[in-house]
């Protein structure tokens, strides 16, 4: 879900990396910083690369003093494909991995930043490992237990959203998803053209679309990727549920829910139900913010981490 930043003679940005083996799975991932820093563990959401957390904002956490590691989800980038008919997996699986990456990395206790379905599952951590979770952090998220799935096949169908249910995505998104995943031997700019307009929607009308950006992102996705189409199992994941919305109760950890007013996926009643959800929480409100981030946002989005991640050190 994001953009990456420009690069000195488009060189990225790399860290330390490993492949961590757990869980049945491999998963690419690297670091950054000292050490012995406090750890802020980035969680990419559905069917995106660890890499698409930008340059930009892993270089100000890490110059604000943190340690970041982010990671590839199995299904994406360099991480395992695996075949989810033989071997389904859920949300409380993805977040098992999540800890993997942490325990390579030995890091006992992270500060938690999650976007989308990365925000889903920091908040299952929040919940079932709290010792863990120093802050959790949910960025263009929605709160645990929503059945996304559920909803957007409603509104593909025309069907109204149930009664207390909250928005499902936008229609002008909707259509777009519909043909947005190009064929699995897709060549670059095939693959470029079928995304962008993704991009240009999930990114909202109001902040200024640097194309380019975009298409360099996804550009660095096509070449890592395995398989281009495997994160789609995601869904499935996302759908064979991921706890619910009553046990963030439960949450202790100091929590920051970070959202984009123009959000076209999950509208900001997901944000306000989430916050509401969990005690003590904090709502920001990202004017302009679709559900993408844009390098324009790198400072706003850092500064508010290394702002809340300040309250609890290890």
């Amino acid at each position: 879900m994001t953009m990456q930043e420009n690069e000195i003679e488009n060189e990225y940005l790399t860290g330390r990396e490993q492949i961590v083996r757990a869980n049945g799975v491999e998963l690419w991932a690297e670091d950054f910083g000292d050490p012995g820093h406090p750890t802020v563990l980035l969680v990419m959401g559905a069917q995106a690369q660890g890499v698409q957390w930008n340059d930009g904002i892993v270089r100000r956490l890490v110059g604000g003093g943190r340690r970041v590691i982010r990671y590839d989800h199995r299904d994406t980038g360099r991480s395992s494909t695996v075949d989810f008919t033989t071997h389904p997996y859920t949300v409380a699986d993805m977040a098992s991995d999540a800890l993997a990456v942490l325990d390579a990395f030995g890091a006992a206790r992270a500060h938690l930043v999650g976007a989308s379905l990365g925000g889903l599952i920091a908040q299952r951590l929040a919940v079932t490992d709290a010792p863990r979770v120093l802050t959790l952090t949910s960025l263009s998220s929605q709160p645990l237990g929503t059945d996304t799935a559920a909803a957007v096949q409603r509104a593909l169908e025309g069907g109204a959203p149930l009664p207390g249910e909250l928005p499902p995505p936008r229609p002008e998104l909707l259509a777009a998803l519909t043909t947005a995943f190009p064929r699995p031997d897709a060549d670059p700019e095939e693959y470029l053209a079928a995304r962008i307009p993704l991009w240009r929607v999930l990114h909202a009308g109001v902040l200024p679309f640097d194309e380019g950006e975009y298409r360099a992102m996804e550009r660095r996705v096509y070449e890592r990727a395995r398989d281009l189409t495997a994160g789609l199992s995601h869904t499935l994941a996302g759908a064979a549920g991921s706890g619910s919305t009553a046990d963030l109760a439960s949450v202790t950890a100091p929590t920051l829910v970070l959202h984009g007013t123009e959000d076209p996926m999950f509208p900001p009643e997901h944000a306000e139900a989430t916050a509401a959800a969990i005690p003590g929480a904090r709502l920001v409100m990202i004017d302009g913010m679709g559900h993408t981030l844009p390098s324009c946002l790198d400072d706003r989005l850092a500064a508010e981490i290394l702002r809340h991640t300040s309250r609890a050190q290890p």
